[in-house]
């Protein structure tokens, strides 16, 4: 075993790992972050996509060892609201945990533009390749803030999506980078609806 540290989220977290520990696996058990998902552990579907030290990656292709030091967002990162862990589950616990997101008064200031726009947009389905979806756009959109759609879909060519056609997600991604350059408004369809 051996001890490493790295920033995630903004917070250092430091564990024990085995020499073969996978960063994605790394984030999910050691800093308890479970919003990254593992889709194929062979860095096809892109489901496991983060920003390491400003670049993308698909970090169920990266050792944790490699990661030693770096500065990780996950998608946990992209809103400002937080959640609370879970560390004694009753039924309370849970009906306050599983609520529709209007009942939890999100907003749109509490979500990433990136987030508000797969909401508004219907750019996610089952949701589960949306975590690794929205961590590449972030990185895409921060270095190209007027794309085209184009080149939306090529930014999201290394992610899988069985769900939603990819057309609702290159919407998305537009209506974000509108907002995210000030030519669009950020209200919420949660706030519409």
């Amino acid at each position: 075993m051996t001890k490493i540290t790295m920033t995630i989220n903004g917070k250092p977290v430091m564990g024990d790992v085995d020499e073969r520990t996978l960063l994605i696996d790394f984030i999910r058990d050691v800093g308890h972050l479970t919003g990254t998902h593992a889709g194929c552990y062979e860095a096809r579907c892109g489901c496991c996509a983060v920003d390491l030290n400003g670049s993308t990656v698909k970090s169920c292709n990266l050792l944790a060892l490699q990661a030693e030091g770096a500065t990780v967002y996950t998608v946990e990162s992209l809103s400002q609201q937080r959640v609370a862990p879970v560390t004694h589950i009753t039924t309370q616990t849970l009906a306050s945990v599983y609520k529709p997101l209007d009942a939890m008064s999100s907003h749109a200031v509490d979500l990433h533009p990136l987030q508000a726009a797969f909401h508004r947009c219907h750019a996610l389905q089952c949701g589960f390749c949306t975590p690794g979806m929205l961590m590449v756009l972030k990185n895409f959109l921060e270095e190209n803030p007027n794309p085209t759609r184009t080149e939306v879909r090529v930014a999201i060519s290394g992610n899988l999506c069985r769900c939603t056609g990819y057309q609702h997600i290159v919407d998305a991604a537009m209506e974000a980078a509108r907002v995210m350059r000030g030519e669009a408004e950020t209200t919420s369809a949660l706030e519409t609806a």
